[in-house]
């Protein structure tokens, strides 16, 4: 049984709406997973909620709703979300499910026996927003705490807490001897800066049932829930775990019995955005350390979106909303503008006339143009049918190809959609040297207007399997319109030479129409 790549996103925090944040790591997450099925490999993505804590227990109380039920009416807007952005995951984690919810109660039951827990008090302020307890550390030079945290109270109790600190030194050996364990660079020093200038306190990982009632249980105290995260964590596990993954046989508990056999761990890539940073390169290997299982092989970490230069706000109106660019647009221009615009690592900025600029010049002008052109020519001229092979541009369309496969192998999706676009501009411009509309004229060069028409057709033929990670609506369309009925999936046939003399392609039909401007 090979494993399988497994790549997974933040689970989002259940209480709220999707906003581009999300739609932005959901998206980039799903050009990984398809990279690497065009790439030959068996993948799985996961994806899902992270639907516990005293924020959520609140809101469903001012619904007058049970929390299960609040839960369960907003997964669906979450789940319509993975349609909408036509995301390929294979699995769909919700926290409030038994499957997840065994797998936590089996960690928690097997580290408490193993002396990792110790009971404690606790006297300080707690943060209800962020679910976290703060220390006159985290107050700002003016003695008071940052608005981020809301309403900020004091409190004395007692909970459970894990033994971090033991495992610091470890850590930060770990993450210097494995420099890509953390993505990009960056990000990786700032939580080394943070390890070697810190002394790693213990986590709380329970509250009291008193104050918190929608959590997982502390299996071997009644009293207690799961603190949030120690819960939220567990879910890159507890999904292969319940898949029956043998390398998380101690994740199940002794009664379970699977009859999968799905192998996926150690994840391969978790994505996920920069303000959970600790949580992931430092509370999840320590878990995963003294569970003794393998740590992900990377943690890729993602900028925030800015509109118009500024931070996005409901209350100004200075939003994106992804659910409405992708009914104006269409899914593919905005798949496309989320990875053309902005780099994995750095903040981007989002402006409604970069988002027209790039729909018009790049996928309209560019890549739209290119493909009527080449089959309005070859049906003008041939009757859809293809000359005999040509080699023309075969030597630079491999060489982009090469460059392409390697790019989208790194995880270097922005730079592999500039070198797609590359080979498109180039293809328009052989157009425009060429001039097939005029050899078409003269009836003496019909040999070399065949050969224009063959390269001009194949280089569209391999530019639907080159963007097919990022567009997929797009690729399939351009695989109808040359009236080939296998997909575009599989960047192995990317090889020069694939249309037979004699195939016929279909019509073109525009892949994004121009569209007035306002």
């Amino acid at each position: 049984m090979s494993k399988r790549f497994y790549v997974t996103t933040a689970i989002d925090y259940v209480n709220g709406e999707p906003h581009l944040g999300h739609a932005y790591e959901k998206v980039i997450t799903d050009v990984m997973a398809r990279a690497h099925q065009s790439l030959g490999e068996e993948v799985f993505y996961l994806t899902g909620l992270d639907e516990h804590g005293q924020k959520v227990q609140q809101a469903a109380e001012s619904a007058g709703l049970p929390p299960q039920t609040y839960c369960d009416g907003l997964a669906e807007t979450w789940r319509d979300l993975t349609t909408k952005l036509g995301l390929s995951n294979n699995d769909f984690v919700r926290t409030s499910s038994e499957r997840h919810k065994k797998a936590v109660s089996a960690i928690l039951n097997r580290l408490n026996d193993e002396g990792h827990f110790y009971k404690d008090s606790y006297q300080g302020y707690y943060s209800t927003k962020e679910e976290t307890f703060l220390t006159e550390k985290d107050k700002g030079p003016d003695g008071q705490f940052d608005a981020m945290y809301g309403e900020v109270t004091e409190l004395i109790e007692e909970n459970y807490y894990f033994k971090l600190g033991k495992h610091q030194q470890w850590l930060i050996d770990y993450i210097e001897s494995n420099p890509s364990f953390v993505y990009p660079d960056y990000r990786r020093n700032e939580v080394l800066g943070f390890l070697k200038n810190n002394t790693l306190e213990d986590l709380c990982i329970t509250r009291p049932k008193s104050r918190l009632e929608w959590g997982i249980p502390l299996p071997f105290d009644p009293d207690f829930v799961t603190y949030v995260w120690f819960d939220a964590l567990v879910n890159y596990a507890s999904i292969p775990a319940a898949l029956g993954d043998p390398a998380l046989g101690k994740l199940r508990a002794s009664s379970d019995e699977t009859s999968n056999e799905l192998s996926l761990w150690p994840a391969d890539v978790h994505v996920i955005g920069k303000d959970i940073l600790k949580f992931h390169a430092v509370y999840w290997p320590i878990m995963l350390k003294a569970m003794d299982l393998p740590l992900p092989k990377q943690i890729c970490v993602h900028g925030w979106w800015q509109k118009d230069g500024e931070k996005m706000s409901k209350s100004t109106g200075n939003v994106v909303d992804p659910i409405g660019v992708i009914d104006e647009w269409g899914l593919d221009a905005f798949r496309f503008y989320l990875v053309r615009e902005l780099g994995i690592g750095p903040d981007g900025n989002w402006t409604d006339q970069g988002f027209e600029a790039r729909y018009s010049a790049e996928l309209a002008n560019g890549l739209g143009n290119l493909v009527n052109r080449s089959l309005s020519m070859l049906n003008r001229y041939r009757d859809g049918k293809l000359p005999k092979p040509s080699r023309e541009l075969a030597d630079e369309v491999e060489a982009s190809v090469a460059r392409v496969k390697e790019q989208l192998s790194k995880h270097e999706l922005q730079a592999a959609l500039q070198s797609i676009w590359a080979l498109i501009a180039r293809a328009n411009q052989y157009i425009d040297q060429t001039a097939p509309f005029k050899l078409a004229k003269q009836p003496e060069q019909a040999a070399r207007l065949d050969e224009i028409l063959y390269t001009m057709v194949e280089t569209t033929r391999i530019l639907a399997i080159l963007l097919w990670p990022t567009l997929p609506t797009t690729a399939d369309k351009i695989f109808d319109q040359l009236n080939l009925s296998a997909s575009p999936d599989r960047l192995a046939d990317a090889a020069w030479g694939g249309l037979a003399e004699g195939h016929q392609v279909g019509k073109p039909v525009p892949l994004f129409p121009r569209r007035d401007k306002k």
